[in-house]
Formats: C-alpha cells, structure tokens, sequence
C-alpha cells in the first residue's frame, strides 16, 4: 500500500471538530488530526476541512506542542500583514472605547484568540509594550509579526516592544525563560511606574515572565478593595503585594502578606509607597503558605479577609518541600485557610489556569469547607476585566475564576 497519501496544507478533522470550530474555538488539537503524517512546516497556512471536504478554516499550523492549528479565518480570506493591521486597529479601537487609559498604566491591548490575533498577548505599560508569544508559528510565518509590531508602534506612539517566548512542547513543558527581548524602539528602564486606579506600582517589561502586575486580576483586587475595611487581611501568594495595597486602600485593620520570595516583598513594600502608604505597616512573611498557615492555626491567629491566588503550579524545590498542583490541591490550601479565618470571615479565592473549570474550581472551594468542618457562601464573582474580551465559543479564554466566599 506505501505511505499514506498527505495532501500538503490541509488537514481534514472529524465533524464533531468541525462543529465546535465553527462555533468559534480557535484550536486544532493534534490528537483531533490522528496518527497520520503532517508534513506542513511551522508558520504555513493551513486549511482546515470537514469529513465532506468543506472549508472550516484557515490557520497557521505549529511544529510541536498540543495544538496543531491555531485558526485565523472562518473563510479563504488572506492571512496577510494587512488583516494584521485590521486586527491590531480593531483590537486598540475596542480598547480605547471600553477602557480609561489615564486610570490604567496597565492594560492588555490584544487578548490573542479573541481579538482574532491567535497565539499572542499585548500589554501595555504606560509607553511600553510586553508582547507574549505562545506560538512559534507566528514567529515564523513571513511578515506577521512584523506587520503586528509596526502597526502598534506607529497606531500607540509606544517607546518600544518587549518579547516574550512562551512557547510549549508537546508535553506541556515550558522552556527555561531569557529575559525579555528588545523588538522594538529604546531601552526601557529597568524598572518604572504605572498607575492602576488610584494606586501606583512598580513593573519591569525586561522580565523573562510576570513585569510585577497581573492586569487580569484587576477585578479581583477591587473586590478585596471593596471588603477590607476593618478587616485583618491575610494575603498568601502576596508576590508583589497588589492586593495587599488594594486592601490597604480599601481601610484594611491589618494587612499581612506571605510569598516564598524575600524579593517579591521588597517590591511590594516599594509599591506600598508608592501608592502613598506606610511602606513598614504591613507584615510581610517569607514563607511556604501551608506551612505558614500551619503555623497560625496552632498559635491562633484569625483574619477576617483572606486573599488566595495561588500559581497552577509550584516545584518541590521552590516550596521546600512537596510540590504544588493547583489541580491537585487546591481544596487542601481552602482547607487550611478556613482554619485561620474567623466565623463570618471572606475568602477571596481566585484562580487562573484553563485546566481548572468553573465547576472544578467550586468543587474545590467546597472540598476545602468539608474538610474544615465549616461552610462556605459564594457571594461574589468577579471575571475578566474588559481589556480580556473572550469570544463565546473559546471556553478556555475565559480562564480566571474569582469568587468571594462567606464562611460559617
């Protein structure tokens, strides 16, 4: 029989594929294309087809990982720099309509699939731009990337554009990160500030991965806000302490910040001045958070506000321990939370990995209860800010799970 026949840029999926591409997920999976060979280099456009032969789309195929296909197009439109340019416009245009640039030196600029720009991200710092690169595709497929840089330089008047490469195997693995690269314009500063609101904080767009400020937990960290007066607030993950100053803005009794890294606190105290706060008031703990909230439970200590948002995952060797699944063992963290949160005391739990559905993620809140012998009430639930729009039939762009919770 010989080797299979392959015709070359298309590749066929099942109908039930087709289905839910057409309804708007952006992502051919590779398990979805079988075992046959692909001979399609990385960056090539691709069509997509149904078992009839029908076009679903058009997409940039990737060399490795577990997409095969991230689509651009529904129909044979061109794939070219100016759909780029169209997009990159549309995306800004929504932007400035939707969002108070003056109250927000950090925003996302163009939220990747949903914007119809697969496999990036954009935020801007004040004049600055940090650009994440998920796919190696879009690197390599001629004039695309470029026709996206140029286009936000001369559309936003930015300083310059940061690269980040955050590109995946086929194991999920994420490869050692560089710093971040100049693509664009002037050296940035090390680090400068930007105001969110009515606070300021300090961001670093050389960085490898996070500058300093999570744009996407903005809604969370007005929630806290929202709930702090009076309140003795535990803020574990602190990282550079944004919602400890939010709590602290919002009339926090007491603010008490844990995070594994000495360095992680002392930005967050430089961010505690910045926003016009005792930079010295907060208590700030270097520490693994269950073993710090091991430590509260047997010496008493309670808080009335805690603030948990945990990374999706931690190793052995950066907790000191056991590593850290947010799959895994997020009901165990709610767990020993609860035991150091007084009755009636807020949890504040957020998470933000895709493999934690919203369902998983109440399950996980409930577990925590059951295993503390307490109840928990969702209050609130606050999502994505505006500058993260998802389309409707991309589940996994909306990623972030916030809720507020009541204990018993």
């Amino acid at each position: 029989m010989g080797a299979p026949i392959v015709r070359r840029n298309t590749i066929r999926v099942p109908h039930d594929v087709a289905r839910y591409l057409r309804l708007g997920h952006p992502w051919v999976y590779r398990e979805a294309v079988g075992s046959r060979p692909l001979r399609d280099a990385p960056g090539e456009v691709v069509e997509v087809v149904d078992g009839d032969g029908e076009l679903v789309g058009r997409g940039l195929f990737e060399g490795e990982g577990n997409i095969a296909v991230r689509l651009w197009t529904r129909d044979e439109q061109p794939l070219d720099a100016k759909l780029v340019v169209e997009r990159v416009e549309r995306a800004i245009a929504l932007r400035q309509r939707f969002c108070d640039f003056d109250r927000l030196g950090c925003l996302r600029l163009i939220n990747g699939e949903s914007d119809g720009l697969p496999g990036v991200a954009i935020e801007r710092y004040g004049d600055y731009l940090v650009a994440q690169l998920f796919s190696p595709a879009l690197a390599a497929a001629s004039g695309l990337r470029d026709a996206l840089y140029d286009t936000l330089m001369s559309t936003l008047g930015s300083k310059s554009i940061y690269e980040q490469r955050r590109y995946r195997s086929l194991g999920g693995e994420a490869p050692r990160q560089a710093a971040a690269e100049l693509v664009r314009g002037a050296v940035a500063p090390v680090e400068f500030e930007v105001g969110e609101d009515d606070m300021r904080f300090g961001v670093d767009v050389t960085a490898p991965l996070s500058t300093g400020l999570f744009a996407d937990l903005r809604e969370g960290r007005r929630a806290v806000r929202a709930y702090a007066r009076d309140r003795r607030v535990l803020n574990l993950f602190s990282y550079t302490g944004a919602i400890s100053v939010y709590a602290q803005a919002g009339g926090a009794r007491e603010v008490c910040a844990v995070d594994v890294a000495a360095k992680s606190h002392a930005r967050a105290r430089k961010n505690f001045a910045a926003s016009g706060f005792d930079a010295e008031k907060p208590e700030h703990i270097v520490g693994d958070a269950l073993k710090v909230l091991a430590r509260f439970a047997e010496r008493g200590r309670q808080f009335d506000l805690i603030a948990l948002d945990p990374p999706a995952f931690a190793s052995a060797a950066a907790r000191g321990g056991k590593p850290w699944s947010a799959i895994k063992d997020y009901g165990e963290l709610v767990a020993a939370s609860l035991a150091v949160l007084a009755p009636g005391g807020l949890l504040a739990a957020a998470s933000s990995t895709h493999k934690i559905s919203a369902t998983e993620f109440d399950a996980a809140l409930a577990e925590g209860a059951l295993l503390a012998g307490t109840r928990l009430t969702i209050l609130e639930r606050r999502g994505l800010p505006v500058d993260f729009p998802v389309a409707p039939g991309f589940a996994d762009g909306n990623y972030l799970k916030f809720a507020v919770a009541v204990r018993d």
